[in-house]
Parts: C-alpha cells; structure tokens; sequence
C-alpha cells in the first residue's frame, strides 16, 4: 500500500482557502503611501497655522517698537481740509504714545527740557494751526535693547508739506529716541534731534 506524500513546502490547507501572510512579530503594518501622503499634509498644515498664529499673536518686541512710530507719524500727519473732530482724534492718538514727562530736544522748533503728556499734546494742537498740510515719515531704523523695559531707537524722520501761508516744508532730521515699557506697552520717554540733514 502507497502512503501519499504530503508536499511540505507549502501550508497544509485541506479548503483551498488563501491564507494572508502574517507579518513577524514587532514589524509594522504597511501603510498605503496615500496615507502618508495624507499624514505629511495633515502635519505641514498644522505647522502653518502654528506659524500664522505666532506672527499673529506674538510680535517681537523691535515690531511693537516701529508701531508706535507708525501711530506717531499718523498722528503728527494732517491731511487738506482736516475738520475738528479728526484734529482731536490725532491729538489723543499723539498722546497716548508719550509717557507721563518726556525728555525733548527739538531746537528747530525751540522745544527742550521735560515736557508733561499735556504740554505735548498742546504744542501739537497749536502747531497743527499753522499748517495746511504735513507729512512725517520715518526711515533707516536702528533699534538697540540695553536692558530690559527699555528701547533705544535711532532714525531719520522726514516732513513734508506746506504751511497755511503756501511755504513749502521739507526736513529730515536723524532723531535718537528712547522708549520705555509701561504696562506691555512701549512709550515715548525722550526725544533728541542729533542732526538737521535736509532743509
């Protein structure tokens, strides 16, 4: 009598079913590479925001520097035909930029010595009388930290317009400020002129 030989090399597997390859223990599963297509997408679009919102939320402190010079220089600004309440607007607007007494060195329009957030404003009530229009702008940005809570800032400010009399204005000057940090807030605490560049 003929024992039939059993064919070891393949499963024993008397249904005829196919059998699914079970990996070895501790190696991963594949994953199909849209999935980790989709994974890497996923992950670089959380990325992103988390980039937005930091620019967003957190800015550095030379940007919160430069803003108040950007509200500084649309307060000072004055526009044709600028009526009462948008003069009072920027009047305020000037004012909250300043701290309590601010150092002044302005010799071009005989300004020097502490000057109260009051006095300040005043001037620019009263100067703005004179004036039909005026631009101030501020360029080449040197922005230091010597310590904590303060900001020292050196630029050139420009202005330009006319006066009510139609004479021309055109001035820069290289001005040295220094800005100190008041409730997260940075404010004007000493304004210098170093130089008249251009008059």
């Amino acid at each position: 009598m003929v024992n039939p030989v059993r064919n070891t090399g393949k499963s024993f597997n008397p249904a005829g079913r196919v059998t699914k390859k079970i990996p070895p223990s501790g190696t991963p599963p594949m994953i199909p590479d849209r999935r980790k297509v989709k994974y890497v997408l996923i992950g670089l679009g959380l990325i992103a925001i988390g980039i937005g919102i930091f620019f967003m939320f957190f800015q550095s402190e030379e940007k919160r520097v430069k803003k108040q010079f950007r509200l500084l220089s649309e307060g000072v600004s004055k526009e044709t035909g600028e009526n009462i309440f948008t003069m009072d607007q920027k009047i305020k607007k000037i004012g909250s930029l300043f701290n309590d007494t601010c150092d002044m060195a302005i010799p071009a329009h005989s300004l020097s010595g502490q000057m109260t957030r009051e006095e300040i404003t005043g001037y620019a009530a009263r100067g703005r009388l004179h004036l039909a229009e005026l631009q101030l702008t501020f360029h080449d940005f040197m922005i230091a930290f010597p310590q904590e809570g303060e900001a020292r800032v050196r630029l050139t400010a420009r202005l330009t317009g006319r006066t009510t009399t139609g004479e021309a204005i055109n001035e820069a000057h290289e001005i040295d400020c220094l800005l100190k940090k008041t409730e997260k807030k940075w404010m004007f605490n000493r304004i210098e002129v170093i130089e008249v560049l251009k008059k």
